[in-house]
């Protein structure tokens, strides 16, 4: 072990925003293909590790990062401290294929609302792959850490680069654009979730056709030539906004009140439930929380250009 390397880092985990989201056609492998703009926000996990000489723990707690409202203790009792938190599958994947035989030890200080569509378990696992390259310096090829970011899911090659990004594919095939600059939103993260799985399914099930899905397409791909601003990006539009179901009014409802507010083009983010609109310059934050009626948790988030952020310990 080079006597240079950190004994411990503290990453920022930050939460990703789909500025839009197009579904297309199921592949043979599953998964669907994907037109999306991501983009980084300020909301962020912060891990803590500590290299040992063998073996992972983890540690999990919560702050409450919302400037008005409170989560429902049944999501943050959703993310688990055992082998099934996203942040050790990646620690122990990095661990095989680099061949190490050192592991680490983890505090994941949890912020990101789960299963809202933010992208946190993702952006822990890009956090803990990022930690174990720093403890035990090893720096994959570009291929490899592409692959083990793919293969622990759809988001978190996207997480460990961060920014405003075009991802193809199923979300894996970065085509990175041009920072948006200093734009703010307000996130609004509902009691109510929705289950990807189950959307995917009623997209499958639904009329929407390949030509839409081409139109769509086309329209993404543009967006990564001329000046993108963050409402065109948006207006490449949700797929899932259309297959909430019996939760189609719970959202109608949100985005009519965050409108009422002064919040300008209330979106869904990836599958749902939270819903993010912008904040227009030189109007303060407080002055649309104060107008904002309902009990959501709200978060006031600016864009980001990166998705990790490692810094070392003493």
């Amino acid at each position: 072990m080079s006597p240079g390397l950190p004994r411990r880092v503290v990453v920022e985990a930050r939460a990703k925003l789909n500025l839009g989201l197009a579904v297309g056609p199921r592949r043979p492998d599953g998964f669907h293909e994907l037109a999306t703009v991501f983009q980084s926000i300020s909301l962020c996990d912060t891990l803590l590790a500590e290299r040992r000489s063998r073996g992972f723990t983890l540690r999990v707690r919560h702050e409450d990062a919302a400037v008005r409202g409170r989560l429902s203790r049944s999501a943050r009792a959703r993310v688990p401290a055992g082998p099934g938190n996203l942040a050790l599958v990646a620690a122990r994947r990095f661990a095989q294929q680099a061949g190490l035989a050192g592991g680490a030890r983890f505090t994941l200080i949890k912020r990101i609302p789960v299963r809202a569509g933010l992208g946190g378990g993702s952006a822990d696992a890009a956090a803990a792959l990022a930690a174990m390259a720093a403890l035990h310096g090893v720096r994959p090829a570009p291929a490899a850490r592409g692959a083990l970011e793919a293969g622990l899911g759809s988001d978190v090659p996207f997480a460990a680069l961060g920014g405003t990004v075009l991802g193809l594919g199923r979300g894996e095939r970065l085509h990175p654009l041009a920072p948006l600059g200093a734009c703010r939103a307000l996130v609004a993260v509902p009691s109510w979730r929705v289950s990807t799985a189950r959307a995917f399914g009623k997209i499958d099930r639904s009329k929407y056709g390949l030509t839409a899905w081409s139109t769509k397409l086309r329209f993404a791909q543009r967006l990564a030539h001329g000046r993108l601003t963050a409402s065109l990006a948006m207006r490449l539009g949700n797929r899932f906004e259309t297959v909430l179901g019996d939760r189609r009014s719970d959202f109608d409802s949100l985005c009519e009140r965050l409108r009422e507010a002064g919040v300008g083009e209330p979106r869904m983010t990836g599958s749902g439930s939270a819903v993010f609109g912008l904040l227009a310059p030189r109007v303060p934050a407080g002055k649309v929380i104060d107008r904002f009626v309902g009990n959501e948790a709200l978060y006031v988030v600016r864009f980001t250009r990166s998705g990790v952020r490692l810094r070392r310990l003493p």
